[in-house]
């Protein structure tokens, strides 16, 4: 098992690596859902852990559907992180309740040998089952997702038929209120074989995460 935790400072990073998570999810501006880190940040935390870092690719909380301007900072972004050795973008682009095809796969490319995670815009798409086979096609390596639900516990039925589907073409990470409490659960009914949670400055709570998982 893979526990991925999303952080969104050095401090941060420090206390998820230490409670033994895997990777590390790096944004700011959690408050709305994760933007794109500084390079500042992104260059701290890579000279300070050993663990891979997912990097965010996203210019503004609020709707999924961008602008050209936004989209051509995504671009920059995206060539930025490859620059910066970042070992995964975090990408979501959405049109009209449904994943932007031409656009996630634009990034796709140009995102070029760093694997890509869709993150939990597709949440929001109408129809999970026929975008997932959009991510597939458009080369996306992973989708962080709660099945649709509020929380990952919650939308657990429906994760674990996103599992079924993806029938190892892509990897189904469940996110959104994973918690030691409930973590085992999730993956016993799903089969995911990674794992998002939301860490801060105490270790102890991915610590738990990973022992639950462990066990």
């Amino acid at each position: 098992m893979l526990v991925e935790a999303c952080v969104e400072s050095l401090e941060e990073a420090l206390a998820a690596e230490r409670g033994g998570a895997k990777r590390l999810e790096l944004c700011v501006n959690m408050d709305v859902g994760g933007t794109t880190p500084s390079p500042e940040l992104f260059r701290a935390v890579r000279a300070r852990v050993g663990i891979p870092i997912a990097m965010m690719i996203r210019p503004r909380g609020g709707s999924f559907v961008y602008s050209n301007a936004e989209l051509e900072s995504m671009r920059r972004d995206l060539d930025l992180a490859a620059e910066l050795g970042a070992d995964v973008a975090v990408i979501g682009v959405l049109d009209d309740g449904r994943v932007d095809v031409a656009r996630t796969r634009e990034l796709v490319t140009r995102a070029g040998s760093i694997p890509v995670t869709f993150h939990k815009a597709f949440d929001v798409v109408e129809d999970q089952e026929r975008d997932l086979d959009v991510l597939i096609d458009a080369g996306v390596t992973r989708v962080l997702t709660s099945g649709g639900a509020e929380t990952a516990i919650g939308g657990a039925d429906a994760l674990a038929r996103l599992v079924d589907q993806a029938a190892g073409r892509i990897i189904i990470m469940p996110g959104g209120k994973v918690r030691g409490d409930n973590v085992r659960e999730i993956v016993e009914r799903t089969s995911v074989r990674e794992v998002h949670a939301r860490c801060n400055t105490d270790e102890a709570r991915i610590r738990e995460i990973v022992s639950a998982v462990e066990r």
